[in-house]
């Protein structure tokens, strides 16, 4: 049994920014954490699977994401859940609230995964820093990335599977929407 989560993961410059600001902050304040994982934006929270049955789990998620349309998203500037969090604010329009919860009934019914709290409470972020960011470094972790927030659309035209691979998250597959 392994690992899993599903999520979109930004290609290109939003994921360069993303990292160069989590290598600056791990620099300088020591909060690395969040270096463990590509930026993303969670869908399905962390469940354990079957590495056995990894292909069946692919192709499962494949055939539901299949007729998905393309969306877009907006990163758009930073927020906080409280002082253990900081977060590049992700803004959406309906299509990303829709695929989050008809993918998380799907991951219930056909996968038999558990339903968790942050699931039905979906909040869309990117995550910059958490975990082991001190309440001594909340403020000027949060200056620096205040600093770097982005504001940029993203255009959303696959979800990754991704896996823990010795500590980190790494991922193992990306799966378009949009494919009939």
């Amino acid at each position: 049994m392994e690992k899993y989560f599903l999520a979109i993961v930004p290609e290109g410059d939003i994921q360069q920014k993303a990292l160069s600001l989590k290598e600056e902050i791990c620099d300088k304040h020591g909060v690395k954490y969040a270096l463990k994982s590509p930026a993303h934006v969670t869908l399905k929270m962390p469940f354990v699977f079957n590495e056995a049955k990894e292909p069946e789990l692919i192709s499962k998620i494949g055939d539901f994401l299949k007729g998905y349309p393309i969306f877009d998203i907006r990163i758009d500037g930073v927020r906080t859940f409280g002082n253990r969090v900081i977060f590049w604010d992700v803004k959406a329009d309906a299509s990303l609230f829709k695929l989050q919860s008809e993918l998380n009934l799907f991951c219930k019914r056909e996968l038999k995964l558990v339903d968790e709290l942050a699931d039905r409470n979906y909040t869309p972020h990117m995550t910059i820093a958490f975990k082991d960011l001190k309440p001594v470094k909340f403020d000027p972790v949060f200056e620096l990335i205040r600093e770097n927030a982005i504001f940029q659309n993203y255009s959303v035209s696959d979800i990754s599977v991704l896996k823990k691979v010795d500590g980190r998250w790494k991922e193992l597959e990306r799966i378009s929407l949009a494919e009939i």
